[in-house]
Formats: C-alpha cells, structure tokens, sequence
C-alpha cells in the first residue's frame, strides 16, 4: 500500500474483489451524489464511442490526467480517440484524474478506477495511455495508476498488468517520467500509435496467455521510429551529478530516437466529438487548420517540435466543419493552431465559412493571434461573431527583449493592432508577457507596465471608461530542444520583486492584473529539465499529497519541496542551474528536426542581441548528433 493510502485509508482495496462494470455502476450509484459534478464521472455522452468487447483483440484506455472539464477541452485526445476507435479490433476508451474529493470516495469504497464508456476497471485494459500535455499533470498520472490497482513503475509490473504508454508534448524530456511509463512514443503519434498497436495485436495474438510477453514485445517495440523504452536505456552520471551518457542497455537498441511527424493534412478532421453534459474549458467545436508556426520564436517549444507547417486544405476545413456543428450543436468554431492568423487564405476561409452557416455559427475564434498578422480586415471579419476580449501576446516589455526572444514585434505593430481592435468594435484587449527570460533588466519589467498603460489609452480614445487591459504574465520556463535549453530559470527571489513591480505599477480600476504563484514556475522548470532521479521525487511528493499542481488551489509547495530534500535532490541544480554547451543533457538522445549545433547558434544569435558574451563551447558530447 502506497504512503497516499495510508493517508487515506482505504477500507477497502480495490484488488480484494472482481470489479464488474456492472458492480462498479452500483457503487457509482452511492458515491456520485457525494461529490462535486458527477457528470464529470458518469460517461454517456452524446457521440461517445462504445463498443463490445467480445469483438476486440486490443483494448487502451486513454488518459488526460486532468480533470474531467479540462481534458475534454484536449483535441489530441479527440484525434486519437477517433483514430483508434476507427478499427474495428480495438477500443479506445477514455478516463481523466479524479477531483480529490472523488478519489477519496473511491478509495473510501474500495472502487477501481474505470473507463467512462464501458466502466471497465483500468487494469482489464491492455493498454493504458497517458496524454501529458505538460509537465504539471505528472503527479496525477500516479494517482491514476495507484487508484487502477496497477504498480507505480515499469519494474514493478508483469503480464498481470496493462502496458503504460505516454506521448504528448510535456515528455519531449521523458526522463523525469521514464520510472513510470513502459514505453514514450515520441512526437505526433498518429501513426506510430497506430503501428505499435498491430505489433500489440500480433504479440497477443502469439501469446498463451491474455497478455503478450513483455520484454519481447518492448524490444520489437523499440525499433518502431519514435518508440522509446526507458528499461532498454542506462544513464551514468558524472561525480558532479551532471549526466556523463544515456547508452542502450543491450545490443540492437537504436541510440537515438528521433520524434515523429505525420501528413496531418491528409488526416481525416474528427467530425463527431464527444458533446459534454456539463461546460468545459473549451466548450465549443475546433478543427486543426494548421501545424507548425511560420515565426521563430527561440522561447517557443512548440515551434521548434512541430516545425515544418503544414495547412489543412480550406475546402477540406468546410466540409469537416458542416459535419461538425451538425453533429454537436456547437454555435462556436474555433481555429486552432500555433498562430492561426498565419494560415495562408485566413480571411477567405472566414468569409466562407461565415457565408455558409450565416446565423447558424454566431462565433469564430481564432485563440492564437499574433500581432503582426492582426489586420482590419481580419477584425472585420470576425468582430460581430466574436465573444469576449481580444487576446495578445508581445511576450516582452520592449523591443530590445522581443529581439533577444526573436519575437520580431515593433512596438508600433503591437501599436496599431491594439487600434485596430478597439476601433472595430473590442472593448477588451488581453496582453500576455512572460518575465525572467534570457538578458532581461528591471527596465524590460517597467517596459510592460508602460506597454499595458500604452494600450489603456487608445481604448479610452474609442470605449472611455468601458475600455479594458487585462494583463497576465507567466515565469519564463526553459525548455528542451529550444534555444533557450541551456539557459537557468530566474531565481524566486528575482521573480518575487519584478512581480512586486508590476503590480504596483499596472494598479488602475482599468487594468486587471494575473500573475502565477514564482514556486510554481521552479517545479516546472524541474520538472522540465529534470533527469531520471527526478522520478524519486515525483513518487515521494505524490504519496505525501502532491495532486493537480497545475491549480492554483491545489498546489502543495512544501510537499515538493521535502520531496526533493528526502531524495537529494538539489532545487538550483535542476532549475537555475546554466547548462554546459558541451554537457550531455537528459534529452540527448532523443533526436528533434532542428539538430544540436543550429540550437547553439540561435542562443549565441539571442545573447549577442542581448550583449551578453557567450563561453566558448566545449566538444560535443559524444552521444548527441550534431
């Protein structure tokens, strides 16, 4: 029994009996009036996809291990989802973390943990797969699998058990993750999601048992491209603690494993997601216009891991969207991608789409606007169908900054799209900026407060006292396979007084002003350039209580913070540390599009920018390609 169960007490273990979906509807039955939202946890959807399981050679469970109104609002989940669900010899069913006052419930009634499709027990499925978008739902992957009856680590399971699967973008580092997960698959899964499931489906079929054998199957597994099992890796350590190789632990074993990409545009758009009963963060219809981002910026993850673009054809997007809105009932479509004013033909394809649903469709968002591509004839377009405020982000408070972040935002572009906004018609302007990024001074910090008092003006020039600024800045967080990779996070105590800056600098009943909580960022930033031994931490901070860390609310600092001083686990070591350019990093051998030696030159481009000399670069490690 895991250190949460103890705190918990379980009355009943959710091994001690065979959980039927039939029995785990009964005790659903008493537990359900005693929580928040049931419908979080009911299943039934309209659209929801179910199937007979006497028909199936392979069954997965998805998991965005977040709650329930968050995970829904995920299209990667809807993506798979469809596409596994598109063959007839597998399911793809879905479960999300429970809220802590449902857990407590189910761990107080002994139930396992189950699929809303079917409410199958977890640990009936052959496959659980983890969606981890990002580094903070971490913790509430073991909370999933603890509350399954399944093992925490890979080495802890056997046959018995379901095979533990991740992707998503939050485990382009997987390390801190790799005690946990069976096997990573690397980058856009769509395909080799798919391959590894056949390879599944052929290994079960082979097999005596209900299950394939494991280690058989991981090492065919590990030849799939963008396949990574952790157990078939070894990690040395220098006498600093810095990493001195990430080798295969056995002959045959690629060395490096290079992140996948697919032809999205040749993928069908899903048409018929499931519909919630209850509202969700994004509650509305959204289709995938395009991938990958045209600008540069060397801050961005995103950019550098779904490099190249690719645009999904505007006749493919009418059609998938008539299905889409007849299908749900949304009156909302979003457009989603890194920077959706980028796609080429966006003004054409909302005119389209405005002419062919009329009154039907009273919204088109696009979520992700950059300044420089906000036009008037785009606010025109979008203005009478949009809800809400408009949504900036110039990143930094000046253009010196913006130039070492390779923004490429004048000021007087951020200038005339703010006018451009509020002149036809917004009386909202949302701006978001990070701090703590690469060569930042005060005088960068007082350049936002200036910024935000900027954009209030030409508000009040058309909306008076209506006109508004919201401002929200986030803690720059470095991250892998960017340029910044090597970069140590801004301490606390530096966060906490540019904070303190703004603050009393954007205090106007006019400007509302967000800010996240400095220990937040540093867990992130462990959590983002963390190696291997992280894991102890993880495991150690979850069984004294570490749950959805990504809510404000929820948040256990202190938790953490013991965790990491149990394990020796060194905070500035993992998050403020600057990394050696010659130093193997945790995510060496995992290979990205843009390569080693172009990332090195993009950092010197920013500190050069930012006058800031940069040390000579030691040899390359020898097991990163250049």
């Amino acid at each position: 029994m895991t250190g949460a169960s103890h705190v918990l007490a379980v009355s009943e273990p959710a091994t001690a009996v065979r959980w039927t979906p039939a029995r785990i509807s009964a005790a659903l039955d008493r537990i359900l009036p005693q929580v928040e939202k049931p419908a979080r946890y009911t299943g039934g959807e309209w659209n929801a996809i179910v199937k007979d399981w006497d028909r199936l050679d392979v069954t997965m469970a998805i998991c965005y291990p977040d709650v329930y109104e968050v995970g829904m609002s995920n299209l990667g989940i809807q993506i798979l989802y469809d596409l596994v669900n598109a063959e007839e010899w597998a399911c793809c069913e879905r479960v999300y973390a429970p809220w802590p006052d449902m857990e407590q419930k189910l761990r107080q009634y002994g139930v396992p943990l189950y699929s809303l499709e079917t409410r199958h027990p977890l640990g009936d499925f052959d496959i659980i797969g983890f969606s981890l978008a990002y580094e903070m739902i971490f913790s509430n992957a073991l909370t999933v699998l603890d509350l399954a009856g399944i093992p925490l680590t890979s080495a802890e399971r056997t046959e018995a058990h379901p095979l533990i699967i991740a992707g998503g973008s939050g485990v382009l580092n997987p390390e801190p993750m790799a005690d946990f997960i069976d096997l990573f698959i690397l980058g856009e899964a769509e395909d080799t999601l798919l391959e590894f499931l056949r390879l599944y489906r052929r290994h079960k079929a082979q097999s005596p048992h209900s299950r394939p054998e494991r280690a058989r199957l991981l090492r065919e597994a590990a030849q799939i491209p963008g396949v990574y099992v952790p157990s078939l890796y070894h990690v040395a350590y220098n006498p600093d603690g810095t990493i001195q190789s990430i080798k295969p632990a056995e002959p045959g074993v690629p060395a490096f494993i290079e992140r996948q990409k697919v032809d999205f545009t040749c993928k069908p758009i899903p048409v018929r997601p499931i519909v919630p009963f209850i509202e969700t963060v994004h509650d509305r219809a959204m289709i995938e216009i395009m991938r990958g981002c045209v600008h540069g910026c060397r801050f961005c993850q995103a950019m550098f891991i779904y490099s190249p673009v690719r645009m999904m054809p505007s006749k493919k997007i009418l059609e998938a969207a008539e299905q889409l809105l007849a299908n749900t009932g949304y009156d909302e479509l979003a457009l989603l991608s890194l920077s959706s004013a980028d796609y080429r033909g966006i003004n054409e394809l909302i005119k389209a789409l405005s002419e062919k649903f009329g009154d039907n469709l009273m919204s088109i968002s696009l979520p992700s606007t950059r300044v420089d591509a906000f036009s008037v004839q785009l606010a025109e377009l979008i203005h009478h169908r949009r809800k809400g405020g408009m949504t900036f982000a110039p990143e930094a408070g000046t253009e010196r900054l913006r130039e070492v972040i390779n923004k490429g935002v004048s000021e007087e572009e951020i200038m005339r799209a703010v006018r451009t906004a509020y002149s036809s018609g917004w009386q909202q302007i949302k701006l978001y900026f990070m701090i703590g990024l690469p060569t930042e001074t005060l005088e960068d910090v007082r350049g936002i407060v200036r910024l935000a008092h900027k954009v209030l003006e030409v508000g009040r020039e058309y909306h008076g006292r209506r006109a508004r600024v919201h401002v929200g800045v986030s803690t720059f967080v470095p991250k892998a396979h960017t340029p910044f990779q090597w970069v140590g996070q801004d301490t606390r105590e530096s966060i906490m007084e540019k904070q303190r800056i703004l603050r009393e600098g954007l205090r106007h009943p006019n400007i509302r002003f967000h800010w996240n909580d400095p220990n937040e960022s540093v867990l992130e930033a462990i959590l983002s350039r963390g190696d291997r031994r992280i894991g102890r931490a993880i495991r150690r901070a979850w069984e004294l209580g570490a749950r959805f860390d990504a809510w404000s609310d929820q948040f256990k600092w202190a938790a953490w913070e013991q965790a990491l001083q149990e394990c020796g686990l060194d905070i500035h070591f993992y998050a403020h540390r600057e990394f050696g350019l010659g130093e193997t990093l945790p995510w060496d051998h995992i290979v990205s599009r843009t390569k080693r030696h172009a990332l090195i030159r993009q950092y010197r481009a920013a500190l050069d920018e930012g006058s800031i000399p940069l040390p000579v670069v030691a040899a390359e490690p020898a097991a990163v390609p250049a």
